[in-house]
C-alpha cells in the first residue's frame, strides 16, 4: 500500500544561530509528521532530511550562518531554496509567531510559488565574497583609527603642516610631536593597530589577486573609468553570475540604484532611492564615479546633469551616473569586455 505521503515533500526550515526548526508538507499542504527542533549540526540535519525522501524541496531564509545549512542539504540531495528576508515578511502578518509557524509559512510559500528568492551563491562565489567583504570591514576599521588620531592631535590644538597625516611626511610629525603622556599612548596604540590593518590588507588584496586572475570581466570592468582592482573584486563577488540578471536594469535594481514607484490608479509617485538592495554594490558604483577622472564617459555623464540641474542635484547626478556604470558593469561581466569602450579606443 502506497503512503498518503508519497511524493516530493515540502520542508521549512526556520535556521537560527543554534538550533533550527523543520516541518515538512505534502504536496496538498497538509503537514508530514511532527515539527522536528535539532541542534545546528550538518550531520544531524542530513539524518533529519532523509525523512523527506530524494528529491525534497527545501526552504531556508538567508539569516546569519546560513551557509553550512544549505551546503549539508545540497549534499544529502535536497533542492535548497533561499528566501528573501525582506519578501518574506510581506507575506507573514499574524497575531501568533513561533518558529514552528515560520517553518510552516516557509514550506507553504514555495509550496504555492509565492516564495521570494534569493540567489543561492556557489561555494566559491562565498568564498570570494568573504574575503573582499573582510577587506571592506578592515578599511572601516582603520578609518576609525585614523578618525580617532585626528581627534586626539586636534584636543591638543595642534595645525597639521600637511594634509595626509598617515603619509611619509605625517609619520615623520607624529613621531617628533610632544604630547602629554596619556595622549602619546593613545596615538601609539592606534598607529600600531593601523600598521596592522595595512599588512593585513596588503595580503588580502594579493589573495584577491591571485583569485581573480584569470577572471575576464574582472579585468574588463577595470577599463571604466574609476574602477580599479579593489571596486572590480568588490563588483565580481558581490554580483557574482551576472546572467542571472535578464537586463542591466534589473541589476541596477538589485543594487538599490533605482527610484521608488508608487502606483495606484491614476496616480503615480516617484521618489528617492529605493536603497534596497546591496549595499556594498551601491557604495561601489558611487564612489567609481565620484572618483571618475576627467574625460572619462562616466565623469561626462555626470557633469552633463549637474550642468542642466543646478548644484542642487548632485546627488541626482551620483545616482544616474552610477546606474550608467553599473550598465557598463554589467556588460563587462557578461562579454568579457566593454565594448562601447573599446570602440572609443579604437577609433
Amino acid at each position: 500500500m502506497t503512503s498518503p505521503y508519497d511524493g516530493v515533500q515540502w520542508v521549512g526550515m526556520d535556521l537560527h544561530r543554534r538550533r533550527s526548526v523543520l516541518v515538512r508538507m505534502a504536496s496538498d499542504g497538509q503537514r508530514v509528521g511532527k515539527m522536528v527542533r535539532i541542534n545546528n549540526d550538518p550531520a544531524r540535519l542530513k539524518r533529519e532530511i532523509a525523512k523527506a525522501g530524494p528529491g525534497a524541496k527545501v526552504v531556508l531564509e538567508a539569516t546569519l550562518g546560513w551557509y553550512w545549512a544549505a551546503d549539508a542539504l545540497a549534499e544529502a540531495g535536497a533542492e535548497v531554496h533561499l528566501a528573501h528576508p525582506l519578501g518574506v515578511k510581506a507575506f507573514t502578518y499574524r497575531r501568533v509567531k513561533n518558529d514552528e509557524r515560520d517553518a510552516a509559512d516557509l514550506a507553504d510559500l514555495l509550496r504555492l510559488g509565492r516564495l521570494p528568492e534569493s540567489w543561492l551563491a556557489p561555494p566559491e562565489t562565498r568564498e570570494l565574497r568573504e574575503m573582499v567583504r573582510g577587506r571592506h570591514k578592515l578599511v572601516n576599521l582603520r578609518t576609525s583609527c585614523r578618525n580617532q588620531a585626528h581627534g586626539v592631535v586636534a584636543k591638543q590644538g595642534i595645525a597639521l603642516p600637511m594634509s595626509d597625516l598617515f603619509g611619509t611626511r605625517g609619520a615623520a610629525f607624529l613621531d617628533d610631536l610632544p604630547l602629554p603622556v596619556g595622549y602619546a599612548t593613545r596615538l601609539r596604540a592606534l598607529r600600531a593597530v593601523m600598521s596592522a590593518f595595512d599588512t593585513q590588507l596588503a595580503w588580502l588584496d594579493r589573495q584577491i589577486a591571485t583569485r581573480l586572475a584569470g577572471h575576464p570581466g574582472y579585468q574588463a570592468i577595470q577599463s571604466i573609468g574609476g574602477i580599479g582592482p579593489v571596486l572590480a573584486a568588490v563588483f565580481t563577488a558581490e554580483i557574482g553570475d551576472v546572467t542571472r540578471f535578464p537586463s542591466p536594469k534589473h541589476l541596477c535594481s538589485w543594487a538599490g540604484l533605482t527610484p521608488r514607484h508608487r502606483e495606484s490608479d491614476l496616480k503615480v509617485m516617484r521618489g528617492h532611492l529605493t536603497k534596497q538592495g546591496s549595499k556594498l554594490v551601491r557604495w561601489a558604483a558611487v564612489e567609481a564615479v565620484q572618483h571618475a577622472p576627467e574625460g572619462t564617459p562616466m565623469r561626462a555623464h555626470r557633469e552633463r546633469i549637474e550642468a542642466r540641474r543646478g548644484a542642487e542635484a548632485r546627488n541626482i547626478a551620483k545616482a544616474a551616473a552610477a546606474r550608467k556604470l553599473l550598465t557598463l558593469v554589467y556588460y563587462g561581466l557578461r562579454d568579457g569586455e566593454v565594448r562601447c569602450l573599446a570602440r572609443q579606443d579604437n577609433g
